[in-house]
């Protein structure tokens, strides 16, 4: 498509420390968006380890598309009725 730039690629040789660890090389990180305190999922495929950025739970609710409407006094009617039957 002319005028769309091909995705970065970025690539380097890293070697498995102590315990099997892997550390990251920073320019990666940064050319990703990836900072400390981030959640990754690593998952095996075949010969292969992919990392890819674990979906924040906050954003996906707040982001995703919205399938019913309630308001705040709903809400707590619905709970409080759902308490009231707890205590009996």
């Amino acid at each position: 498509m002319p005028g769309r730039k091909a995705p970065l690629t970025l690539e380097r040789r890293i070697r498995v420390g102590r315990k099997r660890a892997l550390y990251l090389p920073r320019e990666i990180l940064e050319a990703v968006g990836l900072h400390e305190g981030d959640f990754v999922i690593v998952r095996a495929e075949g010969e292969r380890i992919v990392v890819e950025r674990a979906p924040d739970p906050f954003l996906l609710a707040v982001k995703r598309e919205k399938w019913a409407l309630t308001t705040v006094e709903e809400f707590e009617e619905e709970s409080e009725s759902e308490q009231e039957g707890w205590s009996r």
